[in-house]
């Protein structure tokens, strides 16, 4: 397995508030975790770090109790990120100036051939097989709520004024309730996780494109194109192959 990851400012913002965990090759579980922070001056840098740092330990010191049972692993994400927005939210409450901060938060472990994910916010997990690029999360936003409900098409939500509204994050209640699900990761299968930093400057099949053109090179390249569209935020690219 392979991993390779950037992280970029953009253009606009003033500090990068995106983060992002890869555990070390060596290690038993294989842990990929990425936070798109927002909310006032470093609300959004502290929810995202504190955020990836809670989810991170509260899986490590529980994953020897899932016995690697599918169930179970899904289970420990889904509680690691209820105990992640359970810490963001307290210390947004103890700290003024980080009140109302939060975060979108992206928990992947790999284990025999699967990969579960947890998922909380806009940032975004895809599967790229063989030609077919699949978009495995669903967007926590308005935008994404009108096109489900079928009220706008995908092509307006991508130029939709609103499209950064989310309908959930990490860290701005007492409680949140995360997706999680398990997904076949299969030989020569490429996992990418990204914020909307990129998915907002980069369409969707150029970003496919570039994987496949060389996914080793592809996270430099896919923060290059969003900086050169406007970089309007920041942007997070992780590749696992």
């Amino acid at each position: 397995m392979k991993t390779f990851a950037r992280s970029d400012i953009g253009r606009i913002r003033e500090m990068n508030q995106d983060n992002y965990f890869i555990s070390d090759p060596n290690d038993e579980i294989k842990m990929f975790i990425v936070a798109d922070g927002m909310g006032g001056y470093k609300g959004g840098e502290v929810a995202s770090a504190l955020a990836i740092e809670s989810a991170k330990s509260y899986i490590k010191n529980n994953f020897e109790e899932t016995n690697k049972d599918k169930d179970k692993i899904l289970d420990l994400i889904k509680n690691a990120i209820e105990y992640a927005n359970m810490v963001v939210y307290e210390r947004s409450k103890e700290v003024e100036e980080l009140n109302g901060m939060g975060t979108t938060l992206d928990v992947l472990i790999i284990q025999s051939g699967k990969v579960y994910i947890g998922h909380v916010g806009d940032s975004r997990v895809y599967r790229l097989r063989k030609d077919f690029f699949r978009k495995l999360t669903t967007d926590h936003s308005y935008v994404e709520q009108l096109v489900r409900e079928g009220n706008i098409t995908k092509e307006e939500a991508y130029n939709h004024p609103k499209k950064n509204m989310l309908t959930k994050a990490l860290g701005c209640t007492a409680f949140v309730e995360p997706d999680v699900m398990v997904k076949g990761f299969q030989k020569d299968d490429i996992l990418l996780m990204c914020t909307d930093g990129l998915t907002n400057m980069v369409r969707e099949d150029v970003i496919c494109d570039i994987i496949k053109d060389n996914p080793e090179t592809a996270c430099e390249v896919l923060v290059n194109k969003a900086n050169e569209n406007g970089g309007q935020d920041n942007i997070t690219a992780v590749i696992i192959l």
